[in-house]
């Protein structure tokens, strides 16, 4: 399985999430029904500084062949990140009955399911391409 769309897939995902919770943190938790406070606000500020680390790792990690041993520590991370993340906000979702906590975790989900995959199977190399000249 060629990486290269999951990694950048992912890079702008997290960009785009840590963007928005580092400079909107009180409409990331007023979106989910919290009322802002002080070190709420600076939690979800963390947050997006986290995510848009993740980002970078990712987007400079996209040409690089990952899969089964072959760079291990940005697939295990990026797994396990997405997949506790996915069942904490699915979690969330269903005993707090909120419709963006059930999108959000289909989406981390999504990511750690094929962020899983991609951990577990040998990685497929690019065909070699021939210059016949």
């Amino acid at each position: 399985m060629h990486t290269r769309y999951l990694m950048a897939l992912s890079a702008i995902f997290l960009a785009i999430a840590g963007l928005i919770t580092s400079y909107f943190p009180e409409k990331v938790l007023e979106t989910h029904g919290v009322v802002p406070n002080n070190t709420m606000l600076l939690l979800i500020q963390m947050m997006g500084a986290l995510y848009l680390g993740f980002a970078i790792l990712n987007w400079t990690a996209r040409g690089v062949l990952i899969g089964g041993i072959y760079a291990r520590p940005v697939a295990l991370g990026n797994f396990l990140h997405f997949a506790m993340v996915g069942v904490m906000l699915v979690k969330a979702a269903i005993v707090h009955e909120v419709i963006q906590l059930a999108t959000s975790g289909f989406v981390f989900s999504a990511f750690a399911i094929w962020f899983g995959i991609v951990l577990f199977r040998p990685p497929v190399a690019k065909p070699a391409q021939h210059n016949d000249s």
